[in-house]
């Protein structure tokens, strides 16, 4: 845990019953509020799936899954979920979902290669959904108004806690900017990545990144993406400058999911085209899978 930051002087304005309280006051009311803002149902989501069934996520292509076998499959693998985005597509389809509702779920996995600090942990736990859109939504206005939703409802979340809680103020600019990737490079060449963020972060209070996972002009990716659920031009990541923590944190990471030419051109990109024979990738290339957006928060 040596990057774990604790602030001089630091003093939590709750006590600890106070903060589990607030914990639930906030899941219960965040998941409601989401719910409406994107016409959501609540399911049930899986912890763990097989390698063969190409539904765990590879992330950035090197984490290593969880993995286990079972007692009652004789030579089983099982591997622990590193997100649902997969799962989420496949289960709108088999569920028959209309266009334009989706699901949500609260999504619990493991991620052993996580490096530990104040935002990440091997456990995850956080709100994952997903909804059917049409093949003309896939575009950046779709996008930015989901991401405005979505703000929206952590906007209302925020007024509920300080309503609560009075001597919690709220924080959250009433608005969000916009900006892509590589406009964040060219408005500060000099700076890593990860200090783009904070900077532009820190000038806009909140900011949604479009565009992870292609390379930018300077020949880098902003960061990386895995090259089958995410279209790389339609996603992007959602962030707020942090005073206590003087740096950026990510609320959600979402986006507009691959249809057949964005998911073969990534695939090719990162040079793992024998992944389009997975079932998941077969069927998506079938057109048994309907065209998605989603994200976690």
């Amino acid at each position: 845990m040596e990057n774990l930051i604790i602030p001089a002087n630091y003093r939590s304005e709750l006590n600890l019953y106070e903060t589990q309280e607030a914990i639930s006051t906030i899941k219960q009311f965040f998941q409601q509020a989401l719910s409406e803002q994107l016409t959501l149902l609540r399911v049930t989501a899986p912890l763990f799936v097989t390698p063969e069934s190409g539904l765990n996520d590879n992330l950035n292509g090197v984490e290593r899954p969880v993995s286990f076998d079972m007692l009652a499959i004789e030579d089983s693998n099982i591997e622990i979920v590193h997100s649902l985005a997969k799962w989420k597509r496949e289960a709108l389809g088999k569920y028959e979902f209309p266009v334009h509702t989706g699901l949500y779920t609260d999504m619990n996995a493991i991620r052993r290669d996580e490096e530990l600090d104040n935002l990440h942990s091997i456990y995850v736990d956080q709100w994952d959904w997903e909804k059917v859109i049409e093949a003309k939504d896939r575009n950046t206005q779709v996008l930015h108004h989901h991401v405005q939703l979505i703000y929206q409802s952590l906007l209302n979340t925020e007024y509920i806690v300080c309503e609560h809680y009075p001597i919690i103020q709220p924080f959250l600019p009433k608005e969000i900017g916009f900006i892509t990737s590589e406009q964040l490079l060219l408005r500060y060449p000099h700076l890593s990545a990860k200090e783009r963020e904070n900077a532009i972060a820190k000038e806009m209070g909140a900011v949604f990144i479009q565009g992870i996972g292609n390379v930018l002009s300077d020949g880098q990716a902003h960061d990386h993406r895995a090259p089958d659920y995410d279209d790389w031009t339609l996603n992007g990541d959602l962030l707020y400058w942090c005073d206590t923590l003087n740096c950026a944190i990510e609320l959600s990471s979402m986006g507009i999911r691959v249809d057949e030419e964005a998911m073969r051109r990534q695939l090719a990109i990162r040079g793992c085209e024998e992944r389009a024979e997975l079932p998941f990738h077969k069927a998506l290339l079938a057109d048994e899978l309907p065209l998605t957006i989603g994200g976690g928060i």
